[in-house]
């Protein structure tokens, strides 16, 4: 197909260019050559028509008895004959008629008896005229009124000038089909030369170890083909620093399992040598601890995992109030522990564009984390404002807080903050940020109530609802 080569497409869309462009002037150059050699005929005939006019009668007479060959070349073969023949091979005999100033015919080609002209009536005019003898089309020039009182009209048969450009029209076009050939050879050359580049930089990676990310180099780029050697490269540094972040998400996740799975070994290794029921039950209580910590670290490593893959997820219009209460239900007894004092506050009415599912392990993230580390007998806040055109979900706790050198790596896959004494897996901050920018939400991280312990924001577009 011509569509998979863009070198031979480019030849054929360059050859039908020039092509057209070639026909065009040919086309032109015809008209034009015609339109001059029309000319030059008018001019020839009237200076023959001027020649006559000199002639005397008897001088008329042996003319009119003769041939009058208007041909430029002679034929070949013959003396005299020039070396510029035009092919021009139709017959170019030239019949004339002079008559007095009274209308008398002093001589004429006896041709024009035949043809019917012999009795034709001259034009009131000087000049050139198309007449039509025996079904033939003739050019004629009539000269009136000349020094000798005499009028002459000279015929000339039509096809002379058609024989005449239509060598023209030859000569000028046979230089041209000859050289498209040679430039279609020259325009294949020239297009693969230019395409040279290409081939270089499918040579470069095909050759490439998967392993290599480094910038593709083919030295001098041209100017089209820099836009493709620079979008590759950024698509190899945006792999690069993809399996990097794999890498470390890999290293990071095998190391936090590391840690409760070898608890949960020397824990089963406990309850198996020790003797005592009672504390046989309190290890194989600790093992099932453990087994629940690394089965919600393994479920929060895959969420994110899906969350850095997922597509844009369907939303739908939702009340963060209402998942917030469900949320806190959830949550009650690990708060009860502590003693501390759950309350929601807000809009209950405010509504954003979400993932129910989503948006749940958002806040449920939000208040595990607000208890796990909120001191004990304290306060937890969970708040829905709706200002402008955002609605803002808050959660505020009056615990140790965070050290401000800390604050910007919570975030941060599993990041702990120093001084924190609870068990964690140092995901569910990572989790709420990428929910949130899955949602097209910010995220903001400061200080808790009363200036103390940690508030985290997370502030929506607000769902948008068209007038009734």
């Amino acid at each position: 197909m011509i569509g998979s080569s863009i070198r031979r497409r480019l030849v054929l869309l360059v050859l039908a260019s020039i092509a057209l462009v070639w026909g065009g002037a040919l086309v032109s150059s015809y008209r034009q050559a015609t339109r001059e050699v029309g000319l030059w005929e008018e001019a020839r005939l009237a200076e023959l028509a001027q020649m006559l006019a000199l002639l005397d009668a008897t001088n008329l007479m042996t003319l009119a008895n003769a041939r009058i060959d208007v041909r430029e070349e002679e034929k070949s073969g013959e003396a005299g004959a020039n070396n510029f023949d035009d092919d021009d091979t139709l017959p170019r005999d030239a019949l004339f008629q002079v008559r007095t100033a009274d209308g008398v015919v002093l001589a004429g080609s006896p041709q024009l008896h035949v043809l019917g002209a012999w009795d034709l009536p001259l034009p009131p005019a000087s000049g050139a005229q198309d007449v039509t003898l025996v079904g033939e089309l003739y050019h004629s020039f009539t000269l009136r009124e000349t020094a000798l009182g005499h009028s002459v009209r000279v015929f000339e048969p039509a096809n002379t000038r058609s024989d005449l450009v239509s060598e023209i029209a030859s000569r000028i076009a046979r230089p041209t089909l000859i050289a498209l050939p040679v430039l279609a050879v020259l325009v294949w050359f020239s297009i693969g030369w230019s395409l040279a580049p290409l081939k270089v930089l499918s040579a470069a990676l095909s050759s490439r170890d998967i392993n290599r990310m480094e910038p593709v180099g083919i030295g001098r780029t041209p100017l089209e083909v820099r836009p493709l050697v620079d979008a590759i490269n950024q698509m190899l540094a945006r792999l690069q620093h993809a399996l990097e972040l794999e890498r470390a998400f890999t290293a990071d996740a095998a190391h936090e399992l590391k840690t409760p799975l070898a608890a949960i070994k020397v824990q089963a290794q406990v309850a198996l040598a020790e003797p005592d029921i009672g504390l046989q039950r309190l290890a194989m209580e600790r093992v099932v601890q453990g087994v629940d910590r690394s089965a919600r670290l393994a479920e929060q490593l895959l969420l994110l995992a899906r969350l850095d893959v997922q597509e844009k997820l369907p939303t739908e219009p939702l009340k963060p109030a209402a998942i917030a209460k469900d949320t806190l239900l959830a949550n009650r007894r690990n708060a009860q522990q502590k003693h501390i004092n759950v309350m929601l506050i807000g809009d209950m009415l405010a509504e954003i564009d979400a993932e129910p599912v989503l948006i749940g392990i958002l806040l449920d993230n939000l208040l595990d984390n607000a208890i796990k580390y909120g001191r004990t007998g304290g306060n937890i806040e969970v708040a829905v404002r709706h200002a402008d055109e955002h609605v803002q979900l808050s959660v505020r706790d009056d615990g140790p807080g965070v050290e401000p050198d800390d604050l910007a790596r919570l975030t941060n896959r599993f990041f702990r903050a120093t001084g924190n004494q609870a068990t964690g897996s140092g995901l569910g901050l990572s989790i709420v940020a990428r929910i949130a920018e899955h949602f097209g939400a910010s995220l903001q991280l400061g200080a808790g109530i009363g200036g103390q312990g940690l508030a985290v924001r997370v502030s929506f577009p607000a769902a948008y609802r068209a007038p009734r």
